[in-house]
């Protein structure tokens, strides 16, 4: 017998799954109840999942949030994500964060917050993977152009959710469970998820976001380490892989065992003034205010545009509006752009070629 032949029957031992087990039961129904026995008290438990809107034949591997975390990261929306804006629009330099690698930071923060407390690993996972599939090109800078131009009431986290409900597979959506779309959706915003794990999820995303774009801003010359007022770096560490683990620590420690989600207060409230000092130093500064109005400009001009000029959108969002508002689906199409679309479809509609003709 090889080693890989011995490994993988001591692993099969070891779990309790057998060849009689199987035949009685699908290895997915197996490692659920395993997964279970393990989980705390408050974690949401996949065999108590909300379901579907359209139910699915079970599968004979995977669990149901595993099956969502399959399903996001297959999807278009997801694929996106890489030319998507973090915070430096549409970045030339490769080490600057975009919207997919900050998506794939939150979803580690996640994933290993929720394995400390015991939670259900796989609903943080899919929940974190899924969590700004809504997001505009741009970053908020897209999401505050179309607050201007099409709602005051638009946000990328309500996108998020028309997404995987309405806008993937051809207006089908991903039919995600209940305990994931609330994931989604109340990641930002007043609404707390009704699982721990969702609610995980907006802690995730906050330590990721406030740690990432410091770190980016250094790459970009905007601040240096020391720029970072010394009682904060005395308090939550005195670099980005330092901050991020007082924190997540933090969460996990003060959550441990109890039927919520916090950080410790006296981080949590030093949290906040990293934060704060993020906002006026980096998202306020000059060099990146520089280029908000020009963006938002742009978006609002291809907004009026196919609003004017809807046929001339692609096929999906021509026949959604057959059945929802022209502005809705506008909306919808730039939601879905990358930076780079962005830029190239308004160069294309209003931004004259030169003339290369032959020269005598």
């Amino acid at each position: 017998m090889t080693t890989r032949d011995s490994i993988a029957r001591d692993s099969i031992t070891r779990d309790s799954i057998t060849r009689d087990s199987i035949t009685r039961d699908s290895i997915a129904s197996i490692l659920c109840r395993q997964s279970e026995e393990r989980l705390s008290p408050y974690a949401c438990r996949e065999s108590a999942s909300r379901g579907r809107e359209r139910p699915l034949a079970p599968s004979e591997l995977r669990g149901e949030f595993q099956r969502d975390r399959d399903r996001i990261i297959h999807c278009k929306a997801f694929r996106r994500l890489m030319h998507k804006t973090q915070v430096f629009l549409a970045p030339e330099q490769e080490h600057y964060r975009t919207r997919l690698t900050h998506t794939l930071e939150v979803t580690q923060i996640a994933r290993t917050m929720a394995r400390a407390l015991s939670l259900n690993e796989d609903l943080c996972e899919a929940a974190a993977l899924g969590h700004d599939l809504g997001h505009t090109p741009f970053g908020h800078i897209g999401e505050d152009a179309l607050r201007q131009c099409y709602s005051k009431d638009f946000a990328h986290y309500r996108q998020s959710l028309r997404v995987v409900e309405k806008l993937e597979n051809e207006g089908q959506g991903l039919n995600l469970t209940w305990e994931v779309r609330d994931g989604i959706v109340n990641h930002q915003g007043e609404h707390l998820a009704a699982t721990l794990e969702g609610r995980l999820v907006k802690f995730a995303d906050r330590i990721a976001y406030i740690n990432h774009d410091i770190d980016d801003a250094i790459r970009a010359g905007l601040l240096r380490e020391d720029d970072i007022p010394a009682r904060l770096r005395d308090v939550l560490g005195d670099s980005h892989s330092r901050r991020i683990d007082t924190m997540v620590t933090s969460v996990v420690r003060q959550s441990l065992g109890k039927p919520e989600i916090a950080m410790e207060p006296h981080l949590w409230e030093a949290t906040g003034e990293l934060r704060a000092f993020l906002f006026e130093r980096v998202y306020y500064s000059p060099p990146v205010l520089a280029e908000e109005e020009r963006a938002k400009t742009l978006l609002i001009r291809l907004f009026d545009y196919y609003v004017a000029h809807p046929d001339r959108m692609p096929a999906f969002y021509v026949s959604l509006t057959e059945r929802e508002p022209v502005e809705r689906c506008v909306a919808d199409f730039i939601s879905g752009m990358t930076d780079r679309h962005a830029i190239r479809l308004y160069k294309d509609l209003f931004i004259p070629n030169t003339w290369s003709g032959r020269v005598e």
